[in-house]
């Protein structure tokens, strides 16, 4: 006997419960603040930077419900380095027009990748997070080895933020349709 996936099993509205409690109104659990709030400490050695964009289902209509989970490398190319905090971060979208922003810093390109940060993104109707990569534009991108395994460029200029202002980065995901945003299968 098979049993098909319900829309309970999906990352439906209650994920903003439990993984950003004061988007979903709940201001008391965690000490009063969302896991993941701050990417880094304020005093972290690093280019201040903020990325902010929109998350679009396949018709172009803002999604509305996603979270963002962030994960990327300081300004010398390490995560967590010596077990301090910081390199992760969880935003969900604003309910108006499926906006993020994250406050961080330029990542350091590590070993072999460009500067980059890891994506993680979770809506209603999306059965496993969707895994993504943004770049930077104005940022060496060299022989990274997933934009190389990337045949068609304008699939890969869908990994590349735009730069806006002095410091910020536009990346808007799609999730499907001739914008799609390439995925990465981890």
């Amino acid at each position: 006997m098979s049993c098909s996936q319900s829309a309970s099993q999906t990352a439906g509205p209650y994920v903003h419960i439990g993984c950003t409690p004061k988007v979903a109104g709940l201001k008391n659990m965690y000490g009063g603040h969302d896991l993941g709030a701050d990417i880094f400490p304020p005093d972290v050695p690093g280019r201040k930077i903020v990325i902010s964009g929109q998350i679009f289902d396949g018709a172009g209509d803002p999604v509305l419900d996603a979270m963002l989970e962030f994960w990327q490398a300081d300004a010398s190319g390490r995560y967590g380095a010596n077990g301090a905090y910081g390199g992760w971060a969880r935003r969900a979208v604003d309910p108006e027009a499926g906006r993020y922003r994250l406050e961080t810093i330029l990542p350091a390109a590590t070993g072999d990748e460009a500067a980059h940060v890891k994506v993680w993104v979770v809506a209603r109707g999306i059965n496993l997070g969707l895994h993504t990569r943004i770049y930077f534009e104005d940022e060496p991108q060299g022989q990274d080895p997933i934009l190389a395994a990337i045949n068609e460029p304008s699939r890969r200029s869908t990994l590349i933020a735009e730069r806006s202002g002095d410091d910020g980065y536009i990346f808007n995901i799609h999730l499907q349709g001739d914008k799609e945003t390439v995925f990465i299968n981890v």
